[in-house]
Parts: structure tokens; C-alpha cells; sequence
């Protein structure tokens, strides 16, 4: 889509936003890649914000993968982000359980992404008597571990989500994700977990703060009204809803809240990355 076919929504009631130094927070999958293939121009789009010295995190709620994992899987598809730059709800997470209870413990339900991020801030990681059950995205959901972490619920372990999403791609079709999962052991607890990622603006604050950003300078570019431009806008952060990803042209009427605009893809943004919403 080219500049001139420019999909935008209209503005919110205020003045359109200017800043003469914006960062950006960008999703990953339907912003930067679709699957396992670029979104045409989003090579580009990071090549210029490099060369304007913009900071700029991406951001994703997979947390299955660490951020070096993550990067391999964008240099496979053309993109080269440095692990700095790449920021996950497993890393939320142990960034929020860290100012909650420094040093504590935990059961995870999770793969890499989450143990290492945990390990991080110096958490252990036990079956007996921990203080927290954290559930995580995989792929491979053990009935066991389910169980474990129903009964450490029970017995008074906190429950944390790393996102609330209730369903993952993969190429044999759709499968339960953490959300799913996570509303298993509500119901079986009646103890509701506390969800980190996305729209939690938790995320966004703990990503701000990663960046060295402040919301009043940020935008969030993601393809998703429920998740991306809803926590935008709730962490005070100017918000760009992309085509590219889930949401089609008329997404954005059925929601109560709009984004700042609406774009086709963030190859719309080449050669304006210092100038966003500029006509």
C-alpha cells in the first residue's frame, strides 16, 4: 500500500500528536512477520529508524522463546534485531515478580523463554512450597503439571500468567495457549491468575522502562485492537493499528476506543519513521 492509499482512521478528538523524537514500540507477528515471512517494507522500516537514531523495542507475548531465540527466527526472515531490542511477557514477568518478591520461588509451567527469564532476577525454581505458580506458553501442556500446579494453587501458591491468550497458531491448526490453560486451573482453584502480557499495561510500562522511554514520546504500532491498541492506550502511549496482521479495514468501528491511526502496513510509515502521524 503506498502512502497515498493511506487507510487512516480519523483522529481522536484531540490535536493529532507531534514530538520531534518518537520511539516505538512495534508487535511482532503481523507487524514485522506473518508466520515465517517479512511483512514487505519491515526491513526498511528498521534500516531507517537505525539511521535516525529512533529507540525502538518489539515486542511479543510468546513466551516459549527468549529474546536470542526470537532474534534467530527474525534474521531467518530477512530482519536483524539485536536481543536488546526484543522484549517478551516472559521478561514482564520476571521483571513484575522481581518487584513484587526479590529472590523468591516458583513452579513453572513454561519453556526456555520463561525459566531463563526467571533465572534471571535470581528466582528459583521448585515444586515445594513455592511462592508463586507461573504459567507460560508450550507446546507440550502435561496433565501432571497441570495438576502440580492446581494443588500448589490450592495449598497457597499466587498465580501468575506470563499472557491471556487462549489459542496459538501452528501449522497442524489452532492449539490451546496459556489463556486456555490458565482458565483450567481457575476453575478448578477458583483462583484467578494475575495476566503480565498484553493488555495488561503492565507490559507496556515494563517495556517503556527497557527503552529508557517515557509515553508521552512512544507509539505502539500492532495488528490487534484487544491487545496492542488497547494497552496503548492504556499505558498513555499514541497507538497505529496495521492491516498487515488479524485486523481487516472496518476492525476498528467495533470497538469503543480508537487508535491514532490506522495504517496498511508499517511500510507506510518509510520515510516518515520521524514524523508518524504528519499528513
Amino acid at each position: 500500500m503506498t502512502r497515498a492509499e493511506d487507510t487512516n482512521a480519523e483522529p481522536r478528538s484531540d490535536s493529532t500528536p507531534r514530538s520531534t523524537t518518537w520511539n516505538y514500540l512495534m508487535d511482532m507477528d503481523g507487524v514485522l512477520v506473518h508466520e515465517e515471512h517479512l511483512v514487505p517494507g519491515a526491513d526498511e522500516l528498521l534500516a531507517e529508524l537505525r539511521s535516525h537514531g529512533v529507540p525502538f523495542l518489539v515486542l511479543t507475548n510468546n513466551s516459549i522463546y527468549t529474546p536470542r531465540d526470537l532474534r534467530a527466527r527474525l534474521q531467518r526472515t530477512g530482519l536483524d534485531v539485536p536481543e536488546s531490542a526484543i522484549w517478551t511477557s516472559a521478561l514482564a514477568t520476571a521483571r513484575f515478580l522481581d518487584t513484587q518478591r526479590p529472590g523468591g520461588s516458583a513452579y513453572v509451567i513454561g519453556e526456555a523463554g520463561l525459566t531463563t527469564a526467571l533465572h534471571s532476577i535470581g528466582y528459583v525454581l521448585t515444586d515445594r512450597d513455592p511462592d508463586y505458580v507461573v504459567l507460560g506458553e508450550t507446546r507440550t501442556y502435561s496433565f501432571e503439571a497441570i495438576t502440580k500446579a492446581i494443588r500448589l494453587v490450592e495449598s497457597g501458591a499466587r498465580f501468575i500468567a506470563t499472557n491471556p491468550d487462549e489459542t496459538g497458531p501452528s501449522r497442524e491448526g489452532v492449539l490451546p495457549a496459556t489463556g486456555s490453560v490458565a482458565a483450567l486451573i481457575e476453575r478448578a482453584t477458583g483462583r484467578a491468575p494475575y495476566f503480565v502480557g498484553k493488555p495488561n499495561p503492565l507490559m507496556m510500562r515494563s517495556a517503556l522502562r527497557a527503552l529508557g522511554a517515557h509515553s508521552e514520546n512512544t507509539l505502539m504500532i500492532g495488528d490487534r485492537m484487544d491487545t496492542d491498541v488497547r494497552t496503548g492506550l492504556e499505558a498513555g502511549l499514541q497507538t497505529i493499528l496495521v492491516l498487515s496482521g488479524i485486523s481487516a479495514a472496518d476492525t476498528a468501528e467495533r470497538f469503543p476506543y480508537r487508535p491514532t491511526r490506522v495504517i496498511g502496513s508499517i511500510a507506510d510509515l518509510i520515510g516518515r519513521v520521524t514524523d508518524p502521524f504528519g499528513d
